[in-house]
C-alpha cells in the first residue's frame, strides 16, 4: 500500500468536508453574525463535540484500532466478527445511558461549559443553549458508533468512507440554515436539528459500508458475555487512561470556552470561526496522516519491525513540516484576506473580521505543534502505551492555563487561541522526546539539509505574500465578493507556486515522499 496515496485519498475527502464546513459557517455568519445567540449555539454544539472526542474519535479509537488490528492478525475472521458485535453492543448501551443523563442534566452541563450565559441579562441565551443541547445530545451516540465503524473500515484499509461522511453533517446544517431556520420562532434553533439529522446520516452511511464488507455488527443485549471477552476488557482498560488523556485536552477547551463567555459578546463565535480555518491544515494533513499511520504503525509494532516503525514516524514528521510550515506562514500573513473573503457578509461586520483575524494569527503560531501531535501521539498508541501521552497531557493542561493568565488579559479571546497553540507545541516536543528516549523513533539522515532547504523556500514564500498583502484592501472589496474570492485564490495559488517552485529548485521531488508498507 502506498501511504502517500492513502493519505491523499483521506485528505481529498477531508478537503471536501472542510469546504462544505466553510460554506456552512459562511451561511451562519451571514445569517446570525457574531452575537450572543450565536455564542449560545456554539456553546451547545461544543458539548456533544467534546463528548464525541472523549468517547469516540479520541479515547475509543486510540484503544480500539491497535487491539482490533492485533485480533485480526491472530484470530480467525469469525472470532474477529464476534469481537465487533460485542464491542458495538457494549458501546451502544453505555452511550445510551450517557445520552439520557445528558438530556436530563442539560441546564447544569451548559452552566459548566458557558457560565457567562447565566447572567440575568442573558437568560434567553441560556435557555436557547439548554434547548439546543438537549436536541443535540444524542449526536454523541451516533458519532460513537460512527467512530466504531471508522476504526473497522480504516483497519481494513477502507479510508474513503470515514473521510467522506463528515460532509453529510455540513450539508445537513446548510439545509437547516437555509430552509429550516425561517420556520423556527428562534431561527438558530434549526441548526441543532440539522446537527442531529447529519449525525444519523453519517451513521447510516458508515454502517452501510460495513455491510458491504460483511462486517455489519449485530448489536444485542448480551452485555455480560461481551464484558467477559478478554479483548473487550483490554479495550476498556486501554480506554480508561485514554479517556483521562482526552479529557485533559477537552477540559482545556472547556475552560477556554467558559472564559470566552465572560469576554466580549461574540468571543466564542470569533474563536469558532478562527478554529474552522485552522481545521483545514489540521484535517487535511494532521488527521489524514494520523488516520493512515496508526494502522501501519500498529502492524509494524505487532510484527516486530522497529526499523519500519521508526521510518514511518520519520516520514510523517517530514511531510508534516514540508506542508505544515507554509500553512502556518500563510494563515498568519493572509489572515485578513481569508477572514474577509469567507465571513465578511451580512451580519458579520468589519469589527468581527478584525477580532477573528487576531484569533487566526494566534492559532497559526501553534499550528505546527497541533499537526505534530497528530503524528507523534499514534507512535505511543500503536505500542498500546496510552499512559505516557496522558501524563504529558496533564502537564500541558496546567501549562495552558498558566499561559491563559498571561495572554488573556493582554489579548482577550486571541490569548485563548495562543495558549492552546503554545500548549500544543509543548505537547509535541514532550512526545518527541519520549519516543526518542524509548528508542522507538530514530531520525533518519539528512534532517539538517532538509530543514535548511525548507527555510529558504519559506522565506521566498513569505516575502511574496507580505508584498502582495500590502497591495490589497480586503475589507474594501466587500461589495465585490467574486472579485475578492478570485484574488484570494490567486494569492493562494501564487504563494504555492513560489514555495513549491523553490523546493523543486532546491532538489525536492514528489517521489522522495512516497512510502510503501506491507499490505495485509
Amino acid at each position: 500500500m502506498n501511504l502517500l496515496r492513502a493519505a491523499a485519498t483521506v485528505s481529498s475527502y477531508t478537503l471536501l468536508s472542510r469546504i462544505t464546513g466553510l460554506v456552512r459557517d459562511i451561511l451562519i455568519a451571514r445569517a446570525f453574525g457574531a452575537g450572543s445567540l450565536t455564542d449560545a449555539f456554539w456553546v451547545a454544539f461544543r458539548i456533544p463535540n467534546l463528548l464525541r472526542r472523549l468517547f469516540a474519535e479520541g479515547a475509543f479509537s486510540q484503544a480500539f484500532v491497535p487491539i482490533l488490528g492485533e485480533a485480526r492478525a491472530r484470530h480467525a475472521p469469525e472470532d474477529t466478527r464476534l469481537l465487533l458485535d460485542r464491542v458495538a453492543s457494549l458501546l451502544t448501551f453505555t452511550l445510551m445511558v450517557v445520552t439520557a443523563l445528558g438530556v436530563v442534566a442539560a441546564p447544569w452541563v451548559v452552566s459548566a461549559v458557558g457560565s457567562g450565559l447565566r447572567g440575568a441579562d442573558r437568560a434567553a441565551d441560556f435557555h436557547s443553549a439548554v434547548w439546543m443541547t438537549r436536541v443535540m445530545f444524542p449526536y454523541i451516540l451516533c458519532m460513537s458508533l460512527v467512530a466504531f465503524a471508522s476504526g473497522v473500515l480504516n483497519t481494513w484499509r477502507r479510508f474513503g468512507v470515514p473521510a467522506f461522511t463528515p460532509v453529510l453533517l455540513n450539508l445537513s446544517m446548510i439545509a437547516a440554515s437555509l430552509w429550516l431556520a425561517p420556520r423556527f420562532s428562534v431561527p438558530i434553533h434549526a441548526l441543532a436539528v440539522g446537527v442531529m439529522v447529519g449525525g444519523v446520516a453519517q451513521l447510516a452511511v458508515q454502517f452501510a459500508a460495513l455491510a458491504r464488507i460483511g462486517l455489519f455488527p449485530r448489536i444485542g443485549l448480551g452485555l455480560r458475555t461481551a464484558w467477559a471477552d478478554p479483548y473487550v476488557r483490554r479495550i476498556v482498560r486501554q480506554m480508561l487512561p485514554a479517556i483521562v488523556g482526552v479529557s485533559v485536552a477537552q477540559l482545556s477547551l472547556l475552560i477556554n470556552t467558559n472564559i470566552a463567555t465572560w469576554l466580549a459578546p461574540g468571543s466564542v463565535t470569533w474563536l469558532s470561526f478562527a478554529d474552522r480555518l485552522m481545521e483545514f491544515p489540521t484535517a487535511l494533513l494532521g488527521i489524514a496522516l494520523s488516520t493512515v499511520l496508526l494502522p501501519s504503525l500498529s502492524q509494524a509494532h505487532a510484527a516486530g519491525r522497529p526499523e519500519e516503525y521508526s521510518a514511518l514516524l520519520d516520514w510523517g514528521l517530514r511531510l508534516t513540516l514540508l506542508l505544515g510550515l507554509p500553512a502556518c506562514l500563510g494563515l498568519a500573513l493572509m489572515s485578513e484576506g481569508l477572514v474577509s473573503t469567507l465571513f465578511h457578509y451580512g451580519a458579520f461586520t468589519a469589527v468581527d473580521v478584525a477580532q477573528t483575524r487576531t484569533a487566526v494569527i494566534a492559532y497559526a503560531v501553534g499550528l505546527i505543534g497541533l499537526l505534530s501531535v497528530k503524528i507523534l501521539a499514534p507512535g505511543f498508541y500503536a505500542r498500546q502505551d496510552i499512559r505516557t501521552p496522558v501524563k504529558i497531557a496533564l502537564v500541558v493542561l496546567v501549562a495552558t492555563q498558566c499561559l491563559n493568565l498571561v495572554f488573556v488579559p493582554w489579548l482577550q479571546h486571541a490569548g485563548l487561541a495562543l495558549s492552546i497553540g503554545t500548549g500544543a507545541c509543548i505537547n509535541a516536543l514532550a512526545l518527541l522526546v519520549g519516543l526518542r528516549r524509548r528508542g522507538a523513533y530514530r531520525p533518519a539522515g539528512g534532517w539538517a539539509g532538509f530543514l535548511v532547504r525548507l527555510v529558504v523556500a519559506l522565506a521566498a514564500m513569505g516575502a511574496a505574500l507580505w508584498f502582495i498583502e500590502q497591495q490589497i484592501d480586503w475589507l474594501g472589496l466587500q461589495a465585490r465578493a467574486w472579485m475578492r474570492a478570485a484574488l484570494l485564490l490567486a494569492v493562494v495559488a501564487g504563494s504555492a507556486v513560489v514555495y513549491f517552485g523553490a523546493l523543486f529548485a532546491l532538489g525536492f521531488r514528489p517521489r522522495d515522499f512516497r512510502r510503501r508498507v506491507v499490505s495485509d
